[in-house]
């Protein structure tokens, strides 16, 4: 028989924006009393029951005369979206509803916006908690509720709020989406709740769980039915090795129920492995102060979160599923566990870069942001990355230079692979922060392709135009010895030149003040050693020499005119006209 779940929240938002200290609030508002049940600090998780929500809403409700049917809320304070994009199952995220931080002094960063990336990405419904409302220049604090505490601020302050809560709104339309103060909003289902309100004071947290709670019942109440009875449905949050349990997985049950000795199927990076629950624990309520502890259950039932030890199952990592199952469902459920595993460990593209992530989540969200971006993905995978990682983005190297790259969240560097990464010229890109790394990886992409670019103009003739100075006729041949000024471009040892047309000579050597040098630019007079040529024969003072070019190096310098000097372009343009006055199409 169907029953209704506490609903499952993910606290996400920008570093120091007070995501955790708006959960320390709630928590320690609930805690005060220390009565059992009121609200369990769980594993990388708060669930907060019934009772204590109608208790830190209770002016609210006498107000407006509001029930509460949820039995609870699961608030997931993991760091950042990184809980968030762990939280998964089949159709999109494990959350039910989140709630986005945004310091209202600061307004949107970095964090912020992959965040709200990735709500849309997964169409997460969410509400906005616009904190730290206390650091308002003249804001008065009041125990009443928000609204009366507002009006009771001076004229300067309501407008101010006013401001940063509409600059949030614009920020929003920007990024096509719409807001509204929780007061004004019209239609829930059109725009996003913005709830002033500050960690520090406890304004506004009694009108934030009330909207939260209020849109998980009014839209949410289908998806929140589950049968107790059925079999568990849970997402492994961390795994970790705990002294006197071995393997520990912390888990988020979002449905059915799980029991000490049941057989489960568990997601692994070797594929879907079956075992069998050894122990189970929950956390016993206590201050926000004092470090979770924990007592053994025999069974748990969804939406919680607990530790539960399994036997008979390595390579867990945080992300993956875990599914109840029976001896007669046990191998259907590994195959469609496999399946949903290997739709994530995609290899799609023919090129493209190799991305890595800590979790299953967190490589589902980085692939998601990555395709908005139209970066291609070669292949992506969970774990550290290694020199094989090295090896498989080098192997973009020969069809596409700018792919030789390996893009790593919330991951590290192992072995030599740093070392094998220069030693092929791949790029290592690592950070916290998803737009980081795209942002990264795009400004190498941009040095790179202008890198190439200059790669593609080594060895072609460089344009120059010079002139033989009269009265710097050094010798007169074997070799040739003049001094010239460059007029345009840039001359190089090696330099085929030709007199209007027909090339007459090649620049043996390069000196200036008595040191040779490689090449010379614009504006430079230098003494040059050019061969097989006779002053006063083949040359004469005051002659005008161009580069000698083949319409084919000429077509490639045109093509990569952006990486040229202008005076080397200038260059271009007039060997183009010399050379099609005898042909017309030359250079076409």
């Amino acid at each position: 028989m169907a029953t209704m779940r506490s609903v499952i929240c993910t606290v996400m938002g920008h570093v120091d924006h007070g995501k955790s200290s708006i959960l320390d609030t709630i928590r320690g508002t609930s805690v005060v009393s220390q009565e059992a049940g009121q609200i369990t600090q769980a594993i990388g998780a708060s669930l907060m029951h019934i009772d204590a929500l109608k208790k830190l809403c209770m002016p609210l409700l006498k107000e407006g005369g509001v029930k509460i049917r949820l039995p609870g809320v699961l608030m997931i304070d993991t760091p950042g979206h990184a809980a968030f994009t762990h939280l998964r199952k089949r159709g999109g995220t494990l959350s039910d509803i989140a709630i986005l931080v945004i310091d209202i002094n600061e307004g949107f960063k970095p964090q912020t916006l992959e965040a709200l990336e990735i709500l849309k990405s997964y169409r997460t419904p969410f509400i906005i908690a616009a904190n730290k409302i206390d650091l308002l220049p003249g804001w008065r604090p009041g125990k009443q509720v928000l609204l009366e505490n507002i009006s009771s601020q001076s004229d300067d302050v309501k407008a101010l709020l006013d401001t940063r809560v509409y600059q949030i709104v614009a920020r929003l339309q920007e990024l096509g989406l719409d807001g509204e103060r929780f007061d004004r909003v019209p239609d829930y289902t059109k725009q996003i709740a913005i709830i002033p309100c500050s960690a520090k004071t406890g304004e506004g947290i009694p009108e934030l769980l009330l909207v939260l709670t209020g849109l998980a019942q009014k839209f949410l109440e289908a998806q929140l039915e589950y049968n107790p009875e059925g079999l568990a449905r849970a997402t492994i949050l961390e795994v970790k090795q705990e002294p006197g349990f071995g393997q520990a997985l912390d888990l988020v049950l979002h449905d059915g129920t799980l029991r000490v000795n049941d057989m489960v199927v568990v997601g692994t990076l070797n594929g879907a492995v079956e075992g069998r629950v050894k122990a189970i624990l929950e956390c016993i309520p206590v201050s926000k102060h004092k470090l979770p502890q924990f007592r053994p259950v025999k069974a748990a039932s969804a939406a919680s979160a607990v530790r539960v030890s399994v036997v008979d199952v390595k390579d867990i990592v945080a992300g993956m599923p875990l599914w109840g199952v029976t001896e007669s469902t046990v191998e259907q459920t590994k195959e469609e566990l496999r399946k949903e595993i290997e739709a994530i460990f995609i290899e799609t593209d023919q090129e493209g870069v190799i991305v890595k992530a800590d979790a299953l989540g967190s490589l589902e969200a980085m692939i998601n942001i990555l395709r908005q971006q139209q970066i291609p993905i070669r292949r992506a995978l969970i774990g550290n990355i290694t020199r094989k990682d090295v090896f498989d983005a080098d192997s973009n190297i020969a069809e596409n230079p700018l792919y030789a790259a390996v893009l790593g969240f919330n991951v590290r560097v192992v072995d030599d692979a740093q070392t094998a990464a220069r030693e092929s010229r791949v790029k290592i890109i690592t950070s916290e922060v998803i737009y980081k790394i795209i942002e990264d990886y795009q400004a190498w992409q941009k040095a790179r392709q202008a890198e190439l670019q200059q790669e593609q103009l080594i060895g072609l003739e460089s344009p120059v135009k010079l002139k033989i100075l009269r009265g710097y006729v050094f010798r007169q041949n074997n070799p040739a010895v003049v001094g010239v000024e460059i007029l345009e471009g840039k001359l190089k040892v090696g330099q085929a030149l030709m007199k209007e047309t027909k090339p007459v000579t090649v620049v043996k050597q390069i000196q200036e003040e008595k040191e040779s040098i490689q090449e010379a630019e614009r504006g430079k007079q230098v003494s040059v050693s050019l061969d097989k040529v006779t002053m006063g024969r083949q040359l004469h003072e005051e002659d005008v020499l161009y580069s000698v070019m083949s319409e084919e190096t000429f077509r490639k310098l045109k093509q990569h005119k952006d990486k040229l000097s202008g005076d080397q372009v200038n260059v271009l343009k007039e060997i183009a006209e010399m050379m099609r006055r005898e042909n017309p199409l030359w250079g076409m």
